[in-house]
């Protein structure tokens, strides 16, 4: 017989040189030179892979390492690399991804309903010796809560500052209902006609459940108001119809709804 046991063990990430060699051969009956193409880079005259540069991007915006510290970490693998070509590599990466943030973008936008919001992002402002706030924006699409057959996505947009300029450029495209907060850059998107100045506004603002009930919560936690209590009450009965009939589709919706409102 025999015992087994199991152990975790943990192999370092290796770095490696990948070395092309690319022969010339001269033709004796033409007299030319030829050469096989060089294989595409990812940056032009620049020495990292896609798995590298993959790497770093992952290591700073998953695992929240900054740069100075991964050229720490590559120095105890035995390789040198400055911040400022860690920095070109990332400025590298965004380009090719740029494409792809686009056609996230308009797979997002083509929905006709959406969710937005918005959260602050410190930002260094190299002299100033402190930080900047700066704004992320996030928008998504997520229909399986009433069976929506398209899968769900999400796009981010910085800015470095909350302006409601900035939610209305990013909507420039959009027609539908737009759920989020009460900021006046969301408010205002619902005024917005079509170029032509006919029919109804583009964007109709669905206000959010969950910031008007806190604000019912905080006086009812203060003040002990019975009409705080019972605007508490009636969004808790919603709270449950809407957990009941949550993920089936649209006319099961309405009927379980319409039952329960009775």
């Amino acid at each position: 017989g025999e015992r087994v046991s199991e152990m975790l063990d943990w192999v370092p990430a290796q770095l490696r040189v990948i070395r092309i060699r690319r022969p010339k051969y001269g033709c004796r009956a033409c007299g030319t030179i030829h050469q096989a193409p060089a294989p595409e880079l990812p940056i032009a005259k620049g020495m990292a892979t896609p798995g590298l540069m993959a790497n770093v991007l992952v290591a700073k915006y998953c695992d929240h390492l900054p740069l100075y510290r991964q050229t720490q970490i590559f120095a105890r693998h035995g390789v040198e690399i400055d911040r400022s070509t860690l920095a070109s590599w990332v400025g590298g990466a965004c380009w090719w991804l740029e494409a792809l943030h686009e056609r996230l973008a308009a797979h997002v936008f083509a929905a006709t309903e959406i969710f937005a919001d918005d959260t602050p992002i410190p930002v260094l402002d190299p002299g100033r010796g402190r930080t900047k706030t700066g704004r992320l924006w996030v928008y998504a699409r997520e229909q399986r809560g009433w069976d929506g057959p398209d899968p769900p996505a999400a796009v981010y947009f910085y800015s470095p500052d909350r302006k409601g300029e900035r939610p209305q450029a990013h909507l420039a495209a959009f027609r539908g209902v737009i759920q989020a907060d009460a900021f006046s850059g969301y408010e205002s998107l619902a005024r917005l006609q079509e170029p032509s100045g006919q029919g109804p506004p583009r964007i109709i603002h669905a206000a959010c459940w969950a910031h008007a009930r806190r604000k019912f919560f905080d006086v009812f936690e203060s003040t002990g108001s019975p009409i705080a209590e019972e605007a508490l009450r009636r969004i808790a009965a919603l709270y449950a119809i809407e957990a009941n009939i949550n993920g089936r589709p649209a006319d099961q919706r309405i009927g379980l709804a319409g039952g329960k409102s009775r």
